[in-house]
């Protein structure tokens, strides 16, 4: 294991999931009322249980030599996580072996190792003595813990009252002066604002110009390429791709482009009870035609038809989509934000989002549409379909957005005024040289 500090050999992680086999995945107000009915009169049979296996990753390999920040990326559900949690001792593998070098500081999941009861002063002293900082070493490094977490007013208050983003910023002060030799690092960051992002990222450079690793998970392609050279690839728990980070992206994209061009009634990654799902995505322009690629600045209509798996109407839903790309997401609109009142829908049919002017740059994105009754998720399907931008008159002056940006941002509209001068409006066609 010469030069290596990670090294990791045909890891496997199993799960046992339990399931009801009499469950329902759908029940009304009726059927709430007659269920209680029955249990007055008679007592209830125990319904017979399943047990599954679900490998959440498997036969994963790979080695990480010192100083190397590596990043993992994949979609939702794909095992980054477990992979994660495997690496930090905090699960153990069901097949395989992994072996490390050095302290390990992990940052997975907000405000782990803090207690609410305790102070931010505290929480430093015992989420410390828990990554295996000595009391001497968080005395020493107690000031500057405080300060890059930015939370000096609040240090002595109890951490119970701390906003998420407080408690995301101290426990990656804490993990990140621990000075590990590997730190792992979730996709806990995203909570924290733009400011503390950069701050962050400026902090793992700075760990791994040490000599130190660090293991990276982001859905934030920019941040990604931006940090790590290496990137490994995971999909359906297992490593399709480990190389170069830019190739990593490319190929993570196109995975995303051939699963948002599947057929939605073959896709298995969807989440909810499924008494209503999404059957179809149209992308319409103004006229209800559909070009396959859209301008920037045009009318765009989301067209998502469902189906109910019974006929009857769905009373209390909430409908939302949202546009995705570059590992982050653009645009959200939901039904909740634009009706006084509770949505109800027939049991089959379709409703649109549409979007006047298209705010979105040159480049490829992905719509994920979500639907729920009663409070109840039916379906959840991320990269259902693909947005194909392209570059519009937009700003009404017929030039292009800068090369570089594409994908990566929203167009706005907005003005230049120049201080101290008025405006000069100038007619079509003058000119000015003669004037």
């Amino acid at each position: 294991m010469a030069g290596f500090v990670i090294k990791v050999e045909d890891l496997g992680k199993r799960y046992k999931l339990q399931r009801t086999q009499s469950a329902r995945q759908y029940v009304a107000l009726r059927d709430v009322i007659v269920e209680q009915a029955k249990r007055l009169i008679s007592r209830p049979a125990q319904s017979p249980s399943k047990i599954e296996l679900f490998w959440a990753i498997q036969h994963i390999s790979f080695s990480i030599e010192q100083g190397e920040s590596v990043a993992i990326i994949g979609r939702n559900g794909a095992g980054k996580s477990t992979l994660l949690k495997l690496l930090s001792r905090i699960t153990e593998p069901t097949a395989g072996r992994i072996r490390l070098k050095g302290r390990v500081a992990s940052l997975l999941e907000v405000g782990t190792g803090f207690h609410a009861e305790l102070t931010g002063r505290e929480n430093i002293y015992l989420n410390g003595a828990i990554l295996g900082m000595t009391k001497a070493e968080i005395n020493r490094k107690f000031d500057a813990i405080v300060d890059f977490s930015g939370v000096q007013k609040f240090v002595d208050t109890p951490m119970k009252h701390f906003s998420t983003g407080m408690q995301v910023r101290l426990a990656f002060a804490v993990a990140a002066h621990l000075e590990p030799d590997i730190l792992v690092v979730d996709e806990v960051l995203a909570v924290g604002d733009a400011a503390f992002q950069k701050k962050c990222l400026g902090k793992m450079q700075d760990i791994a110009t040490q000599g130190r690793t660090v293991i990276f998970v982001s859905h934030d392609l920019a941040a990604v390429e931006k940090l790590c050279r290496r990137a490994i690839l995971i999909e359906s728990g297992q490593c399709k791709m480990d190389g170069p980070t830019s190739a990593a992206i490319k190929e993570y994209q196109q995975s995303v482009v051939e699963t948002a061009s599947l057929d939605l009634a073959t896709r298995g990654d969807r989440r909810g009870d499924g008494h209503v799902r999404f059957v179809r995505i149209q992308l319409l322009d103004e006229n209800e035609n559909e070009p396959g690629v859209f301008l920037s600045g045009q009318q765009l209509r989301m067209r998502l038809h469902y189906k109910s798996t019974d006929s009857r109407p769905l009373v209390n839903c909430r409908v939302s989509i949202s546009i995705n790309g570059w590992g982050k997401t653009y645009f959200l609109a939901s039904t909740e934000l634009h009706m006084e009142n509770s949505l109800t829908l027939p049991s089959e049919g379709f409703i649109d989002c549409v979007v006047d002017e298209l705010p979105l740059s040159l480049g490829i994105y992905y719509l994920s549409p979500y639907i729920e009754v009663n409070g109840i998720t039916q379906d959840w399907l991320e990269s259902a379909s693909t947005l194909r931008v392209e570059d519009g008159n937009f700003y009404g002056t017929g030039k292009d957005y800068p090369k570089g940006w594409e994908g990566k941002t929203v167009l706005v509209k907005h003005r230049w005024e120049q201080a101290g001068k008025p405006q000069l409006l100038v007619p079509n066609g003058a000119d000015l040289s003669r004037q």
